[in-house]
């Protein structure tokens, strides 16, 4: 199978906090999941009913992997990553950034092992790094520069992140997003947008 647009997403909700309103705008759009939150208060069928409104909210198709929320293993997801960009083969793929969240950490080093030149692998010429927005709010900045903006609807946005019921906390509100979406939209002359960095553009 084939799709313009890979998101790699180490939790259910990282996709939209990330990069929502990007899939909002595209059509052909592959998430993969690299695994399900299970707690004590949310079953893991619930989570997985909250991707399934979601992906039917935003238009994308998806698969979710099986590994373990909060010990995910670098070396199991290269390979994993790897065969999933192989299979879907994109045009453009969105990861997450190296954040202060451990899986997140392991995901995105996966990432890059796996979007390196290869002679065997598919190779995707645009590779956008995405930022989860509560992440603004701590940690050190220096690191981030988003240099590739793109205007977004922000209402579908929160929309699509409010489906994600059990995830809507107060540390993480609506209006969260919805500001960050604006403060973006004025780096880039929009009334909305999301900011990414680029890792790799070829013309």
């Amino acid at each position: 199978m084939k799709y313009k647009t890979l998101v790699i997403s180490p939790h259910c909700d990282d996709e939209v906090l990330g990069c929502g309103g990007a899939i909002a705008n595209r059509d052909s759009v592959f998430v993969y999941y690299l695994g399900v939150d299970v707690f004590h208060v949310v079953k893991r069928d619930i989570r997985i009913e909250e991707v399934r409104a979601v992906s039917e909210f935003l238009g994308f198709e998806y698969r979710i992997g099986n590994n373990t929320v909060n010990h995910y293993d670098k070396k199991t997801l290269i390979n994993e990553i790897t065969d999933v960009i192989n299979d879907i083969k994109p045009n453009e793929i969105f990861i997450p950034n190296n954040s202060y969240n451990q899986d997140h950490k392991e995901t995105h080093d996966a990432c890059i092992i796996a979007l390196r030149p290869h002679d065997i692998n598919h190779f995707v010429p645009l590779v956008l790094e995405y930022e989860i927005d509560q992440y603004l709010l701590w940690g050190d900045r220096t690191y981030w520069e988003d240099n590739w903006f793109e205007g977004i609807d922000v209402y579908k946005k929160c929309q699509a992140y409010l489906l994600h019921k059990s995830q809507v906390r107060p540390f993480r509100p609506e209006s969260l997003i919805s500001d960050y979406a604006r403060i973006r939209g004025l780096k880039c002359h929009k009334d909305a947008a999301e900011g990414f960095k680029i890792l790799r553009y070829v013309l």
